[in-house]
């Protein structure tokens, strides 16, 4: 789906995920990788295709939009290094043109020399274009000209059918302030939204995006 904020064009992904092409930029929040090994590490028994299975949507867009910056809008590393990140390190040597920017997020905490042996450059608190600010806590954004983009809340919503039954999808939350990207990574729950007049909320089904 195509909308339009600030005079520019953003495409919303049913992959979770925003591309501007005007900043040939591919958009996208709460990776969380590692969280499914840091589980396995703690003795519960969590999926280890969960990273993999990110990561091969992640390709999905990557090959789809081919932009030259992919920009993780904060919790890229849901805890210290793991196998899931050594994966991730494999993964991302197929990408060498392409460029990697981490908005730090509350979980991102690798030490910096570790984010640099990977090739992240990283931002904080936020990452600016000519209209956005992507920063992972809207409340955090300082640039008042700017309409931040956030993540860190894993948005969804609640849609209901003729006989009052309810599913809850992902979605994208475009508020009268700021907007709020949807979880990439599929491990992870939902924290639903309550849209104000004027507000816009996009819901992500299986198949597409659709506004609510």
């Amino acid at each position: 789906m195509t909308i339009t904020i600030r005079e520019e064009e953003l495409i919303l992904a049913k992959e979770r995920a925003i591309f501007l092409p005007k900043e040939q930029l591919l958009a996208v929040s709460d990776l969380h990788l590692g969280k499914a090994a840091h589980f396995r590490k703690a003795g519960l028994q969590v999926p280890s295709t969960l990273a993999q299975g990110d990561l091969n949507r992640l390709s999905d867009l990557l090959n789809q939009y081919q932009p030259s910056t992919l920009l993780i809008n904060g919790d890229m590393f849901h805890h210290d290094l793991n196998t899931d990140i050594d994966d991730f390190e494999r993964w991302k040597a197929q990408y060498q043109s392409l460029r990697f920017v981490l908005v730090k997020g509350n979980h991102d905490k690798l030490d910096e020399k570790q984010y640099q042996k990977l090739g992240i450059e990283i931002h904080e608190p936020s990452y600016c274009t000519p209209n956005f600010c992507f920063i992972h806590d809207a409340v955090k954004c300082k640039e008042e000209n700017l309409y931040p983009i956030s993540g860190h809340i894993h948005p969804g919503v609640s849609i209901y059918g003729k006989a009052k039954q309810s599913l809850k999808f992902p979605c994208f939350y475009f508020g009268n302030d700021f907007a709020v990207m949807p979880a990439f990574s599929a491990f992870t729950g939902l924290s639903l939204v309550k849209p104000k007049a004027n507000e816009q909320v996009y819901a992500i089904t299986p198949t597409k995006v659709v506004k609510v």
